[in-house]
C-alpha cells in the first residue's frame, strides 16, 4: 500500500482528537453557520493550534468535520518550559488571538477548546510529576482566559494517542463512510487500515481486532458512525528514529 504523506498524517491525527475528545453537544446551526472547534496539539518539539468546522449533519450520530486552518505556536514544545511554566502559557496567546479573528465572534462562546499533550509530557509526568502538573496548570489558566469554551488540557496516554491516529487515518481514507449518488452518508463497506507510527524511541502498530475474545484488556473500544471498533496498539521498543540514527552513526564511525 502507498504511504500517506507525513503532513497528511499530522493533520489527520488532530482530526481524531476532534472526533473523540471535543464535546459532542449539538448547537443549533442558525442560518447555516458552521460550528467550530479548536485543538492544540502539544507535541515533543512544538505546539500547533488547529481549527476545525462542521455542520449539524451527522453520520449515525458521529460528526463529519473538516480542517480549516492552523497556527504553529512559536517556541519549543511545552515540556521544555518545565522550569518556567508561565512562559508556556504565554506562548499560546498569539495563536489564541489569531483564532479569535478566524472564528466569528458570535461563535466564540460555543467553540470547544481542547489541548492534548503527548510523548514528552508523558515522560516528564513519569520522572517529575510536580513539574508536569505545574505546566498543565499554567496552560489551563491561559486557555480558560480565552473567550472559547475550554474543555480540558491533559496528557494523552499512548493507547489514546494511537487510537486517535487510527481513527484519523481511517477517516481521511473514507473507510468509515462515503457519500452515495444522492449525496447521502452511507457506510463505505471498506475494511479498516492498520497504522504504523514511528516516534523517536519506538514504533507502534495499531489495528482493529475482529473478534471480541481477541480484545486485550488494554485495548480501546470506540463507538463511531453506528459501529463498535476494538483497537489495540502493539509497541515496538527501540525501533524509533533516534535508534536508527544512532545505528547509522555507529556504522559511519566504524
Amino acid at each position: 500500500r502507498e504511504l500517506l504523506p507525513p503532513w497528511l498524517v499530522i493533520v489527520a491525527g488532530l482530526t481524531g482528537i476532534v472526533l473523540l475528545c471535543v464535546s459532542t453537544k449539538d448547537v443549533p446551526n442558525v442560518l447555516g453557520f458552521f460550528q467550530y472547534g479548536i485543538v492544540l496539539d502539544a507535541g515533543p518539539s512544538r505546539t500547533i493550534l488547529f481549527i476545525y468546522q462542521w455542520t449539524t449533519t451527522k453520520a449515525n450520530k458521529t460528526g463529519v468535520i473538516r480542517g480549516c486552518s492552523s497556527c504553529p505556536v512559536q517556541g519549543p514544545g511545552v515540556s521544555s518550559y518545565s522550569d518556567s511554566p508561565q512562559e508556556a502559557g504565554k506562548s499560546l496567546e498569539p495563536c489564541l488571538t489569531w483564532a479569535q479573528k478566524e472564528i466569528p465572534a458570535e461563535q466564540h462562546s460555543q467553540t470547544p477548546l481542547y489541548l492534548g499533550a503527548t510523548a514528552s509530557m508523558r515522560q516528564l509526568n513519569l520522572t517529575y510529576p510536580i513539574l508536569s502538573d505545574g505546566l498543565l496548570a499554567a496552560l489551563t489558566g491561559t486557555l480558560k482566559s480565552s473567550p472559547f469554551s475550554f474543555q480540558g488540557a491533559q496528557i494523552l496516554s499512548s493507547p489514546e494517542e494511537e487510537a486517535f491516529n487510527w481513527v484519523a487515518v481511517n477517516y481521511v481514507l473514507e473507510n468509515f463512510f462515503k457519500y452515495d449518488w444522492r449525496g447521502q452518508l452511507v457506510p463505505s463497506g471498506k475494511g479498516m487500515a492498520g497504522v504504523l507510527s514511528v516516534g523517536g524511541t519506538s514504533a507502534q502498530l495499531t489495528s482493529e481486532l475482529e473478534e471480541e475474545k481477541q480484545a486485550p484488556e488494554e485495548g480501546v473500544r470506540l463507538q463511531l458512525y453506528g459501529q463498535t471498533h476494538r483497537v489495540h496498539s502493539r509497541q515496538c521498543p527501540c525501533h524509533g528514529t533516534e535508534q536508527l540514527r544512532s545505528g547509522l552513526l555507529s556504522v559511519l564511525v566504524q
